[in-house]
């Protein structure tokens, strides 16, 4: 198992996700600190923890609609200086 930063895998996605589909495993680390392994799929080595959830809900929220265009609106927030 390789160890690369978060940087690494920031910088160089397209290579690491090319060394895990051919079959490398790494382990993630951030500052210094591991924080994740990226395995190939259907690798059985981790057990689940818990299902992943959902953050944000934004499509919930409602949609405000402005009859103001932006450039009004940002001219507006502009004279309040």
């Amino acid at each position: 198992m390789r160890i690369i930063t978060q940087r690494e895998l920031r910088n160089d996605n397209a290579a690491v996700m090319r060394d895990v589909e051919a079959g490398e495993s790494f382990l993630v680390t951030k500052h210094g600190k591991p924080v994740a392994r990226l395995v190939p799929a259907g690798v059985d080595e981790l057990p689940v923890a818990r299902e992943a959830t959902v953050r944000g809900g934004f499509q919930a929220l409602p949609r405000v609609r402005v009859d103001l265009s932006t450039a009004e609106v940002l001219d507006d927030l502009r004279g309040e200086r």
